[in-house]
């Protein structure tokens, strides 16, 4: 019997979104928030402290120096995004992109209480403007972690009357800037920020206390239902949700009480108790991939040692499917990836997690998830927080010697043609 080969079908929606993320404190430059305050402070104790705190990581030797110099840690000049984004823009167009997430810098927007900075404002007017020019769909981030130093001396989102401040750019953002917008993210893995800032304390403010943890977690929820309400009121049309950071948790011993009992534990602890509370209050599901975690026992988790990207994480880009099946299960949303990649310098991963997370998004589709959009994490190398500038998660590399020369990766161009073939 003669069979023929199954021919491949196209499962991604033609409207489907195409993009790269990024943050406007890793990329602009010239940001002065709570954040960059903090670097100042601290970048000579985290180079001091670097060979302690992460040379276990796989590529220690070849990041050793960079890690152990304190200007490492300063965002600085960031890859002078600000200035250069009509460059990056056509860039993403060169990867055959049609989507782009970007930050508001908050800070730049009302530096001081109650004063609003109209060439800031203007500077994102022009921004959005040039996406729409190079046809790339605009999707805006009110908050990624940074805020004004006058709110943080506030007591940041630690206060519940504080939200009212961040309901206020809220509303001015949806006055000047909402009119070309159709999606917008209102904050950016509230989880990671918490626990970092209030469990582990290794970002600011860097308290350890499970009670201001809940509260500023609890007061981000209502963070996000006020605005969601005050952007509704401006544009009725316009999407909105958040960029959670979810993992695929699983079960090291599938048939172990304690594994299980952990797994499920966690899974609604970091990934669903703050979707549940804005499911109401959002219209799409935004998530960040980058973890599949295996729990065994009480709370422990044991992950495979290989493979690992430059950060020491373990790498299982296939961990989006399950993900998405229990996402779309769970809230029966849109859904947008909001963020995936992974530190690579060598380029020597970088396609086959894009490969394998396209592999993972056809299957979720097939059966039934509505997935509108892919965002990789991210377009350019760019400043990675408490790590400085030595992860590198661009599709394009940036040479912080040379005046940020962009040079798109061999990987980069795979994913271009792939895009290619999709749209």
């Amino acid at each position: 019997m003669d069979i023929k080969p199954r021919q491949h079908t196209n499962l991604f929606p033609k409207d489907f979104f195409w993009g790269a993320s990024s943050a406007s404190h890793q990329v602009e430059g010239g940001n002065h928030n709570q954040w960059s305050v903090w670097e100042l402070q601290n970048a000579r104790e985290l180079a001091q402290t670097a060979h302690q705190r992460i040379s276990w990581v796989p590529t220690w030797d070849q990041i050793k120096d960079e890690a152990e110099n304190p200007e490492n840690y300063v965002s600085g000049k960031g890859v002078d995004h600000y200035k250069r984004y009509k460059e990056d823009f056509a860039i993403a167009r060169e990867l055959n992109m049609n989507a782009y997430r970007f930050g508001i810098e908050w800070s730049r927007i009302e530096p001081e209480e109650g004063k609003w900075d109209e060439d800031a404002i203007a500077h994102y007017k022009k921004y959005i403007a040039e996406l729409r020019a190079q046809h790339l769909e605009p999707f805006i981030n009110l908050w990624h972690w940074t805020m004004p130093v006058w709110f943080a001396e506030k007591g940041g989102f630690e206060k519940r009357a504080n939200i009212a401040y961040f309901e206020r750019f809220a509303q001015k953002v949806a006055d000047e800037l909402l009119d070309d917008i159709q999606y917008v993210i209102t904050l950016n893995e509230p989880n990671v920020y918490t626990s970092f800032g209030y469990l582990t304390a290794e970002w600011p403010p860097q308290e350890k206390s499970v009670f201001k943890f809940m509260k500023v977690y609890w007061n981000l929820t209502r963070a996000h239902r006020r605005t969601y309400k005050v952007l509704k009121g401006k544009k009725s049309s316009v999407q909105i949700g958040v960029a959670a950071q979810l993992a695929n948790i699983q079960s090291k011993r599938p048939h172990n009480v304690f594994d299980n009992l952990t797994t499920k534990w966690m899974r609604y602890f970091w990934n669903w108790w703050f979707l549940l509370r804005i499911n109401r209050y959002q219209d799409y599901v935004g998530f960040n991939y980058y973890f599949t975690d295996y729990y065994t026992g009480i709370g422990k988790k044991y992950n495979p040692a290989v493979p690992l990207n430059d950060l020491g994480w373990y790498m299982e880009p296939e961990g989006l499917y399950p993900l998405l099946m229990r996402v779309h299960a769970r809230f029966k949303k849109p859904i947008f990836i909001t963020e995936n990649g992974l530190a690579d310098a060598s380029d020597r991963y970088r396609r086959w997690w894009i490969e394998e997370s396209i592999v993972a998004m056809e299957k979720a589709i097939s059966e039934g998830v509505e997935l509108k959009g892919y965002f990789h994490w991210s377009l350019l190398d760019n400043f990675e927080w408490k790590y400085g500038y030595w992860p590198r998660f661009g599709l394009v590399h940036v040479d912080y010697k040379n005046n940020a020369k962009r040079t798109i990766r061999p990987s980069a161009k795979w994913f271009a043609q792939r895009i290619r073939e999709l749209s």
